[in-house]
């Protein structure tokens, strides 16, 4: 069984609006759904858990039975941190997931979530136990030296930049986030699920990844999204 944690739990405030930016409304729909639809429509993904932030459960329950998101099975309140939130969501499935299930765990705030993305990590995760999508580094990276200056640099084929979706068996993902929350390793500040997963001593392994799977963070982002959704790829790129 292949189940996903959405993590829906932030307030948005760097958007600078009114409502959480994953219930923004775009072309009337809001963001977190088209998020929900890339995993309802796979055929691998067999249930849908989002971790939400308190107040927005009804809405978000009301607007999955809108556009038909019917495998979500669970709803349940974010934390302190996206640290919290994820660690809510796995703690939630105690009970409900076998140790070999595959859980996958994506921001609800990154919408165009590509289905060879999913594949990919899905079957790496059975492989090896876990996969994280990442991308080769296209940027030149220097070191910062005194603040205006560098004598420095990083490699950038030494470099691979990771996001989500990410996966995990359920028994390595629910141990780890028990070990870290108890030693207080790999859950502060920008911590996520693989960094503290390199932190208590896990090696992970890259899956595929895609340009297009941007995280709706500013007004930028929201533009970029919208602009993904008007375009047509052209028939000549390969």
């Amino acid at each position: 069984m292949t189940t996903a944690i959405i993590i829906a739990g932030g307030s948005g405030s760097r958007m600078g609006q009114d409502i959480p930016k994953q219930f923004i409304n775009v072309y009337d729909k809001p963001v977190l759904i088209y998020t929900l639809e890339g995993f309802q429509k796979h055929p691998q993904i067999d249930a849908i858990e989002v971790v939400c932030i308190d107040g927005w459960h009804d809405v978000l329950w009301a607007y999955a039975k809108q556009f038909g998101i019917t495998k979500l099975k669970w709803v349940v309140s974010g934390g302190k941190s996206g640290q919290e939130s994820i660690r809510n969501g796995v703690y939630n499935l105690e009970g409900k997931a076998s140790d070999d299930d595959i859980i996958i765990i994506h921001d609800g705030i990154r919408p165009l979530v590509d289905e060879t993305v999913l594949t990919d990590v899905i079957l790496k995760a059975q492989k090896y136990g876990n996969a994280v999508t990442s991308l080769p580094y296209n940027e030149q990276i220097f070191v910062i030296d005194d603040e205006i200056s560098t004598t420095k640099f990083i490699p950038r084929e030494t470099l691979r930049r990771v996001s989500t979706p990410q996966a995990y068996r359920f028994d390595l993902l629910d141990s780890k986030y028990h070990e870290a929350f108890e030693k207080e390793i790999g859950i502060y500040g920008s911590h996520y699920t693989n960094t503290m997963m390199v932190e208590l001593g896990v090696r992970l392994y890259f899956a595929a990844g895609s340009d297009k799977n941007i995280k709706l963070t500013t007004k930028d982002d929201l533009e970029m999204f919208k602009a993904y959704l008007k375009s047509d790829k052209d028939n000549w790129l390969k």
